[in-house]
């Protein structure tokens, strides 16, 4: 018998094994794949993006999937934390842009190999290639898992650490939400978070701007009432579906959240909904400064063709694309400018508008939304307030954030938080 078992080796559970073993618990940490850590190898484009710099509140608020909630388990074990443990462990970590914290290495793998060697110095047993059936509950407590090869192993407390739907590849399949409904616990609705989006507009369906990057744009999600409800700063691209990149991405539980009402609003309109965005392709500059800024760039080469006075105003692609869109021919001049579309122009810069009509799905998602049902778990610990000895950590939980290092830190801390206090219910010390 163990003390903890605990379900899944990601970041959460690798975490929480490294904390429950310092904490002198009898713990195995079993696993369905071949190897622990698949997630945490592939994140941060194969560099593994440990956590982000940024100050707790500010962490926070790129956590808009219930960050909040993890205020109590960050005041224990905070991203300051994450660092030192890793440094602890004599891996070296760079600050880059925006707050991203990453191993000098450059490699994810020196972050896995790090945590793996960690968990097995604190002695935790640990099982792959065994998929587990079921938790089982006996008496309104947990007694233990019992896996699909009909094996029980019995222990004190059980921490379901499976992910969400996301990644499907590397074992994230969410096996954890039946465990957590048997226990009594609901599950709030699942969505792609962190996902590219949809579009049906006749241009992307042509491919006309597919595969052009653009950088430091804006884009800003519009309720079907006309009322902002977000707008990012970053790089994005367009696809032979519609947008990618992260600006996209941080867009996207937006566009999911009001495809939903807009949806339950007129449940008639549901298939053919669409969710306005606008992209700022120069955010620091306003319309009237990017009319008068063109028109002056004109006048200064009255006898050139326009698409070349502008040739280094923006990419050529998107130039002749907004030109034809406002019927502008490239080949006029200065003194036959319309004035008119050269206003429409301006605006399109400003404010160019795409018509969104979803996401990619759940499973190409880099993120899920929805899980366990927060107001069911204990914030300082981890802890089912349904079912005694059960803890959840990681994706399985209704909490999701930007990419960026910021759900891999509530990874972290929730893990950390639910390895010490189910080896602190066991009455075996401190971490």
């Amino acid at each position: 018998m163990y003390d903890i078992i605990i379900i899944g080796g990601g970041p959460s559970g690798l975490m929480a094994a490294a904390a429950a073993g310092s904490g002198g618990a009898n713990v195995l940490l079993i696993d369905k794949g071949d190897k622990l850590g698949r997630k945490l190898g592939i994140s941060g484009g194969g560099r593994c993006n440990v956590t982000n710099a940024k100050e707790l509140d500010e962490l926070v608020r790129h956590i808009p999937g219930n960050g909040r909630f993890l205020y109590s388990a960050l005041n224990t074990f905070s991203n300051r934390d994450i660092v030192d443990f890793f440094e602890g462990m004599g891996i070296a970590l760079k600050e880059e842009d925006n707050g991203r914290m990453f191993p000098v290495s450059d490699k994810a793998k020196t972050v896995v190999d790090a945590l793996i060697r960690k968990v097995k110095e604190q002695r935790v047993t640990v099982r792959t290639l065994s998929p587990v059936a079921e938790v089982l509950y006996e008496h309104g407590a947990v007694n233990g898992v019992k896996l699909v090869n009909g094996e029980t192993i019995h222990a004190k407390a059980v921490i379901i650490a499976t992910g969400g739907k996301s990644v499907p590849h590397t074992g994230s399949t969410g096996d954890g939400y039946p465990w957590a409904k048997a226990a009594g616990h609901t599950i709030t609705e699942l969505y792609p978070t962190e996902v590219p989006l949809t579009s049906s507009e006749p241009w992307i369906r042509s491919k006309e701007l597919q595969g052009l990057s653009l950088r430091g744009v804006v884009l800003t999600v519009w309720s079907h009432k006309g009322k902002r409800l977000v707008s990012h700063e970053g790089d994005m691209i367009f696809t032979h579906f519609g947008l990618s990149g992260p600006a996209a991405l941080r867009c996207s539980q937006f566009v999911v959240k009001e495809m939903k009402q807009t949806k339950a609003a007129d449940p008639s309109s549901a298939s053919r909904a669409t969710v306005s965005l606008t992209i700022d392709l120069l955010p620091g500059r306003s319309e009237s400064e990017i009319y008068e800024e063109t028109l002056r760039m004109a006048k200064l080469e009255p006898r050139k063709a326009i698409r070349n006075v502008l040739r280094g105003y923006m990419q050529e692609r998107l130039l002749e694309f907004l030109l034809q869109r406002c019927g502008i021919s490239g080949d006029i001049t200065y003194d036959n400018l319309p004035k008119e579309p050269w206003l429409a122009l301006a605006a399109q810069i400003k404010s160019f508008p795409v018509a969104i009509n979803g996401t990619l799905s759940l499973e190409e998602a880099f993120v899920t939304g929805g899980g366990v049902n927060l107001k069911e778990i204990d914030p300082r610990t981890m802890e089912s307030k349904l079912m005694p000895g059960l803890y959840f950590c990681g994706e399985v939980l209704d909490i999701h954030g930007y990419t960026g290092g910021y759900n891999i830190t509530a990874a972290f801390t929730t893990g950390y938080n639910a390895g010490t206090n189910a080896a602190l219910s066991a009455d075996y010390g401190g971490s």
